[in-house]
């Protein structure tokens, strides 16, 4: 990963008075649909409904992140069959 898709996304947690930086869950998604082909698909779609199911982000939010990691054509339908 590099540029935008590296930096974007990150947020600072407090962990044991260190500021951690960890990717927020909408970008953490996009990311398992970037890597599906190693982790597989599975395991994304799962990421995907989990999060949906949970409130964990946002339609906007995922698509934004979709978008930076260049999977959104990939995502459509699984976005458009989740939000239904």
């Amino acid at each position: 990963m590099s540029g935008l898709a590296f930096t974007d996304g990150i947020e600072h947690l407090p962990i044991d008075g260190v500021s951690v930086p960890v990717f927020n869950a909408a970008k953490t998604v996009a990311d398992c649909f970037k890597y599906r082909n190693k982790i597989g698909l599975d395991i994304a779609l799962e990421a995907l409904r989990d999060g949906w199911a949970q409130r964990k982000f946002t339609m906007d939010e995922i698509w934004h992140f979709a978008a930076v990691d260049r999977v959104a054509n990939i995502m459509r339908p699984y976005l458009e069959s989740v939000s239904t």
